[in-house]
């Protein structure tokens, strides 16, 4: 019974945490802004103590940051961090590409095949959040069929970080179209099991993902002359 009762918390810790992951890499809580727990706790029907775990998953993975007497806030990261963490990353899915390469059996590949066309269903419909989950779920299974623990568990603490980042950067349709472009050579090279070019273009998805972000960032800082 006792054990039950654990699991339950655990899920619903992750259930809250998985609440307001999406939300601040949504935009919905931006950088800078404080999570008040009592309206929280309200807004998700939990007590205090579930919300609090989550928010401490939270600070580990670098999305919000726990100050004395104000709470959590969420986390303002510098573009120079976020770029260091983008480059970071995209060495780990080059190298992630290329062993999965190797390694993927065909039904492996069939099952990446099948969640690259729910994307693409996904980006017909303009459904962004649903997108943005088969996209995840598609980087991360290729970093997880290359059978390096020690790549894989670096690589989900970066994505963790960077997940605001990747969501943003397709926020124009302009390039979410482009990503989804690049999304069809990463399958192309995968099918044809060429781990030096899938490498590249994975190496080159991460880059592109953080150049349409920073210019996304850039626009929105600038200021607009009215007519």
């Amino acid at each position: 019974m006792e054990e039950a009762n654990q699991v339950s918390h655990a899920g619903l810790v992750d259930k809250v945490a998985t609440f307001l992951r999406e939300h601040i890499v949504m935009d919905r809580f931006q950088p800078g802004q404080r999570l008040p727990e009592r309206k929280l706790a309200e807004e998700l029907d939990v007590s205090r103590t579930p919300l609090r775990e989550a928010l401490k998953i939270l600070a580990t993975e670098g999305l919000v940051v726990l100050l004395p007497h104000r709470g959590a806030v969420v986390a303002d990261v510098s573009p120079e961090d976020m770029k260091e963490k983008a480059y970071v990353l995209s060495v780990l899915e080059q190298a992630a590409g290329e062993l999965t390469c190797q390694r993927a059996s065909d039904g492996d590949i069939a099952e990446l095949k099948a969640l690259h066309y729910e994307m693409k269903a996904a980006f017909i419909r303009l459904d962004r959040q649903a997108y943005f989950r088969l996209n995840q779920s598609i980087h991360n299974r290729i970093v997880a069929l290359s059978g390096n623990a020690t790549l894989v568990d670096m690589h989900a603490n970066l994505s963790r970080q960077l997940y605001r980042v990747r969501y943003l950067s397709n926020e124009k349709t302009e390039k979410w179209s482009r990503a989804m472009d690049e999304h069809e050579a990463i399958m192309a090279a995968l099918e044809a099991r060429d781990s030096e070019r899938l490498g590249i273009e994975l190496r080159k998805h991460l880059g592109k993902t953080w150049m349409k972000y920073a210019s996304t960032e850039q626009a929105s800082s600038t200021p607009t002359l009215s007519s």
